[in-house]
């Protein structure tokens, strides 16, 4: 027998049952309803501060909770669930899951859905009983703000090299592959911390380890990650101004890349690369000690970024767009 949801009707037949103090089974008689569904609906319905059942908010009440029902549904499909979650462990964002799921388990949800399934699972800025927290899963970035006019002025090493203004216009339309950026992610301490270079086109990133703070140490990562891809996709680098980026002309030299340098105080002609860095923090936040950090775990955050879906990529990973570029 299929359950219909009580009517506005006889919610206010129950009410008048309820004051001519008639049982709950002569009610559900008259109703053509089982004793167990009065029952229920007296007992969410009679909070013991109001004593007494209000037909007019038990009504609402209902269907509020039937629309809440409809979206959280939507995951309660097990297979979909455990995948959401594996891949929300992953640092995948709900739009990114949402983008691969139907290529890979054949199941279609939006974005929302995850995020209504996450939220769902917490009460009084808690998780419920028997569920977990997903919510530091997602991706959280608040800026630090600083005053106007409060921005010590910093002494800035000008390398000896082209500026980013005589940079090929084609770079910046991210029309074909071999365009890098390059950037340093500080330890802390001052201690030496990690060359991140990243594709423009595709997003592929490569983490590496630097031994000191000198130039040299930067110098020999990129040239060694770069000398592991193909000369035509070795074609620009883009620079800050950072004092360990001094020993420039040994890396164009060695891996044939033509290297340019942004303007002071404008990361933003580096957004490539900044916002890599931004997920790259997910992983390290700022204060880690990247001595303590082997080189297992940074090619496990490497591996992890290149392998994860974008939206700008039609749902390929980096290094899925990467390869095809290779081929073509």
């Amino acid at each position: 027998m299929q359950y219909k949801h009580l009517l506005a009707e006889e919610r206010e037949a129950i009410q008048r049952g309820f004051w001519e103090k008639r049982s709950i089974r002569t009610i559900a008689k008259e109703l053509g309803r089982s004793p167990s569904s009065v029952s229920r609906e007296l007992k969410r319905n009679f909070p013991p501060e109001r004593n007494r059942y209000t037909p007019r908010l038990a009504h609402e009440r209902a269907l509020w909770k039937r629309t809440r029902r409809g979206r959280e549904k939507r995951l309660k499909n097990n297979r979909v669930r455990v995948f959401v979650t594996a891949q929300l462990k992953r640092r995948r964002s709900p739009e990114q899951i949402a983008g691969i799921m139907r290529r890979e388990i054949g199941e279609k949800i939006s974005h929302e859905a995850i995020y209504q399934f996450i939220y769902a699972q917490i009460s009084y800025n808690k998780p419920k009983r028997g569920f977990e927290d997903l919510r530091p899963c997602l991706r959280r970035r608040r800026k630090r703000r600083i005053p106007h006019g409060a921005r010590r002025c910093q002494r800035v090493l000008k390398p000896q090299g082209l500026s980013i203004d005589e940079r090929p216009a084609i770079v910046g339309k991210r029309s074909c592959i071999g365009d890098w950026e390059s950037d340093t992610v500080e330890s802390a301490d001052h201690a030496p911390g990690i060359n991140t270079l990243v594709e423009r086109k595709t997003g592929l990133v490569f983490i590496t380890k630097l031994r000191s703070r000198k130039g040299i140490s930067t110098r020999a990562a990129i040239i060694r990650r770069l000398a592991a891809v193909p000369a035509r996709a070795r074609k620009t680098i883009t620079f800050d101004n950072g004092p360990e980026n001094r020993d420039w002309q040994p890396v164009e030299a060695v891996t044939g890349a033509k290297c340019f340098f942004a303007h002071p105080y404008h990361s933003w002609e580096r957004g490539t690369n900044e916002n890599t860095n931004g997920l790259i923090r997910d992983y390290f936040p700022k204060g880690t000690d990247f001595r303590t950090i082997s080189d297992e775990e940074l090619a496990f955050v490497e591996r992890e970024l290149n392998e994860r879906p974008r939206k700008r990529l039609g749902w390929r990973s980096p290094l899925q767009a990467f390869s095809v570029a290779l081929e073509g």
